[in-house]
Parts: structure tokens; C-alpha cells; sequence
């Protein structure tokens, strides 16, 4: 089997290819050339992969590697993922999250109609949904560009899936994060500040919105799901999801416990403060706030569960004590 990895170098990417590799694939990735080394979550396997220089948001340079590999399998991974930027950046992340889907499927239906195709689809799909836990039928309202992106690249998934008969599912993944999770998003940058803090290497840790309720699950575990999404008799789209859920407060709260640190808190609002022996550890920055806010995504991955024997194992504590000792 010839799998074919957008976002390889990613946390995603990175354990999909470990996985995919251990089953006998032949794995191949698509990498975008940067001016730094940008390989090394996967530099231990580099020997063992097939890689390309492109870009999603590049559709010639998606055509031309989906035609010389002319794959089994394609996971599209590839993503400007950060849900906060995208309000920054907002027409580089349609760009990206949106056309990058549409490149990809376009090429599946030129040069390998028999190929499958994932899509990583995301809980940010769901927004401010007054309907939780949420499911395949839960309805969508997006509240970021990320999620707006998103939208039509899980939607433009189906049209293919319908129109042409493509192989084409989506993986609908609530937050999942590891040791390789980037230092900018909250769990990674919640974790390894309060660590720096604890070794006397640094101040404060500065963070958004303490209330955001997030399903935070276990990295390994989501990319073996998404395999077997891919095995399945016929396409379709899967949440997968812990059905836990916790806030932002509630992170910093276990990850200080892991290290010893008895967190407590003054002040109300923005002027919230987190204190550890009489010093001030934690406090707010407006900066990070959205301009329209998710306040809880939590899934219900009953369908991964029943048609595909996918179920997490690894819950909340047990994650942020994994990612404390691994930093």
C-alpha cells in the first residue's frame, strides 16, 4: 500500500507516518521548503520516506506529485491550524484550509479516482452549537476563518464523495495533543511555561480566555483512528473525541499539580491573577482573546465507536501528565 501524507511534518503527520509505516506502507510526504530545518518530528524515519517539496495552496505543484505517486491512500493533514492567527491571517488560511482540499480532490479525480481520501476535519466545525456533546449531525456554525475554512473543505469532501464516487470521509478530531504538540497552542505553550517557571527559567505565563472549555485527547490514538477510517467498506465522516471535557483554568490547574505547584487565584475578569508562594505565575492578555469566542466543544465519537472499534484510552490527566514528564 502507497500512502500519501499532506502536513507530514506535524504532529499529525509525524505519528500517521510512524503508524502507516509499521503496517508496511510505502509512505510518502509532501513538505514545504523553509529557509530552517523544518523536519524534526520525523528526522528518526527520514530514511524510510518518500518526500516532496509543495504546497497545498501551490494546485500545480498538487497535481504533479499526486500523478507521480499516484497513491493508495491520501491523508490530507496540511492546515494553517492555528485558530486564533487565522483572524490575523484570514485569506491565507482559506486559502490554505479551503482551496488546499479542493487542489487535492481534483487531483484524485484526474490522475487516481480509486484512491481514498481523508480529510482532517476539525471541532471548530461546530462553534457556539447549543447542542453538546456533538455528533455527525450536530449542526455546524463555524466562528472563526479557520472554521469557516474548514467548512468548505469538510463540505467540498462530500460533493466529491457524491459527484464522482471518490473514497472521500472526514475526520471530524475534537483538540488532540502530545509531547510534539507546537509550543504555540495551549496545552504545549500551558505546560512547558509553568515548567519553566518551576525550574526558576521564567516569570509568567500569559493566556487568553481561562474559561474555554475544550475535549482534549491523546495524539497517537486519533492518527490510528483516522487509519481506520480509511478501512471502512464505505466513505463516510467520523467524530472522534474523548467526551470529556475541560477548561483552559481547569489545564493549568493539573499541569501545576503535576509539578508541585498549589495554584490559587485573585482577582475577577481580565485582572484574574494565578499565584504560586506569594508570586504572580498566571495572568490574562487581552491579546489572546478571539474576536468571537468558542466557549465548549465536546464530542460524541459513538459512531467511530460502533462502526469502526475506535474508543480513546487515554483521558485528560492522564494527557497533561504525559506531555509534564516528556518536557
Amino acid at each position: 500500500m502507497k500512502a500519501l501524507i499532506t502536513g507530514i511534518t506535524g504532529q499529525d503527520g509525524s505519528y500517521l507516518a510512524e503508524l502507516l509505516l509499521s503496517k508496511g506502507y510505502e509512505v510518502h510526504g509532501i513538505i514545504r521548503r523553509s529557509s530552517s530545518f523544518n523536519t524534526g518530528r520525523i528526522d528518526h524515519i527520514l530514511d524510510k520516506l518518500h518526500l516532496y517539496f509543495g504546497d497545498v495552496s501551490d494546485p500545480l505543484s498538487i497535481d504533479d506529485i499526486v500523478r507521480k505517486v499516484t497513491p493508495d491512500e491520501i491523508y490530507h493533514l496540511g492546515a494553517q491550524s492555528h485558530v486564533r492567527v487565522s483572524f490575523d491571517v484570514p485569506a491565507y488560511t482559506g486559502q490554505v484550509d479551503a482551496m488546499g482540499t479542493l487542489y487535492i480532490l481534483e487531483a484524485i479525480r484526474k490522475h487516481c479516482p480509486s484512491a481514498k481520501f481523508y480529510n482532517a476535519s476539525t471541532s471548530e466545525l461546530f462553534g457556539n452549537s447549543k447542542e453538546y456533546p456533538q455528533n455527525e449531525l450536530t449542526p455546524m456554525h463555524p466562528r472563526s476563518p479557520y472554521g469557516c475554512a474548514k467548512l468548505y473543505s469538510y463540505s467540498i469532501t462530500i460533493n466529491y464523495r457524491e459527484a464522482y464516487n471518490i473514497f472521500a470521509s472526514n475526520g471530524i478530531l475534537f483538540n488532540h495533543e502530545s509531547e510534539r504538540r507546537g509550543e504555540t497552542f495551549v496545552t504545549k505553550k500551558v505546560i512547558s511555561k509553568l515548567l519553566d517557571i518551576f525550574k526558576g527559567n521564567a516569570d509568567t505565563l500569559y493566556v487568553g480566555n481561562l474559561e474555554a472549555k475544550r475535549d482534549w485527547g491523546y495524539a497517537p490514538e486519533y492518527v490510528e483512528g483516522m487509519w481506520r477510517i480509511l478501512q471502512a467498506d464505505t466513505p463516510s465522516d467520523y467524530v472522534l473525541a474523548t467526551g470529556e471535557v475541560h477548561s483552559v483554568r481547569e489545564l493549568i490547574k493539573e499541569a501545576c499539580r503535576n509539578l508541585g505547584m498549589d495554584i490559587y487565584w485573585i482577582g475577577k475578569g481580565i485582572d484574574e491573577i494565578g499565584w504560586f508562594r506569594n508570586k504572580e505565575i498566571v495572568k490574562i492578555d487581552p491579546k489572546y482573546f478571539r474576536p468571537s469566542e468558542v466557549d465548549i466543544l465536546q464530542g460524541d465519537a459513538s459512531k467511530a465507536k460502533k462502526e469502526l472499534g475506535w474508543e480513546p484510552k487515554v483521558k485528560f490527566k492522564e494527557l497533561v501528565k504525559i506531555m509534564t514528564i516528556n518536557d
